[in-house]
């Protein structure tokens, strides 16, 4: 990957807005940064998007630390590679983090144990992984209303995705026992962390439809960016 100087000096904005939401965060499981993961995905493509998502995330966490550093600096990349592979109609990459990561949480004796509902969200961003970099490539030629629908698909199944990978960590990865955490709290801990995920998966939706999609309208104006935004950035 050739990092062009336009590329870099937007690596350096996006991550700089990635740290201010980290600190502008409160509440829920996750931090405000997810509501900017899709967008640095589609705007950057996967690796440059992948890269500014790690330096934000490095930076706020080396800045403010907390206990669960690691969970947002190996999931926040990974949701803003799904975004930046989707929208360039890529699916297969995103296929094998799920089958690996979903294939080790089932097979942890935790995993068999916690409810089934407590996952449906990456359970359902599985399934619509596929569709979603079919219709996806399009994502820029369509008009409006079809643009708000498609940046709902690669928005969901990008913040799924980070959602997942800190489930990984979680549960078959062995941070509850790093952590010093029975079976009990981490079942209550999961419980409690599903229903804040399907909240903010409502919320990143719709900061998609409001703030996403006219973003990406008012880009594709700019001949610069509408060009970066269809390059093959793989």
């Amino acid at each position: 990957m050739l990092l062009h100087v336009r590329d870099i000096a937007l690596i350096g904005v996006f991550s700089s807005l990635h740290v201010v939401l980290y600190f502008m965060s409160f509440g829920l499981w996750r931090n405000w940064a997810i509501y900017l993961e899709p967008l640095e995905g589609i705007i950057l493509g996967p690796w440059a998007g992948f890269l500014t998502a790690l330096i934000g995330s490095v930076v706020a966490r080396t800045i403010k630390p907390d206990i669960f550093w690691m969970f947002g600096i190996f999931a926040e990349p990974l949701g803003v590679l799904a975004a930046g592979f989707l929208i360039r109609g890529v699916w297969k990459p995103i296929l094998a983090i799920y089958v690996i990561m979903l294939s080790a949480y089932f097979v942890h004796p935790l995993g068999k144990q916690l409810p089934l509902w407590a996952i449906l969200d990456i359970l359902l961003s599985f399934i619509l992984i596929y569709p979603t970099a079919k219709v996806s490539r399009k994502l820029l030629e369509e008009n409006p209303k079809r643009l708000s629908i498609f940046l709902v698909l690669v928005s969901f199944v990008s913040t799924v995705t980070d959602a997942l990978a800190r489930v990984f960590l979680f549960i078959p990865a062995g941070l509850y026992s790093i952590l010093g955490l029975t079976d009990e709290a981490v079942y209550a801990i999961f419980i409690m962390g599903a229903i804040d995920s399907y909240i903010e998966d409502m919320l990143v939706v719709a900061f998609s439809l409001i703030v996403g999609a006219s973003l990406l309208m008012t880009i594709k104006r700019i001949p610069d960016l509408k060009t970066l935004l269809r390059q093959e950035k793989l």
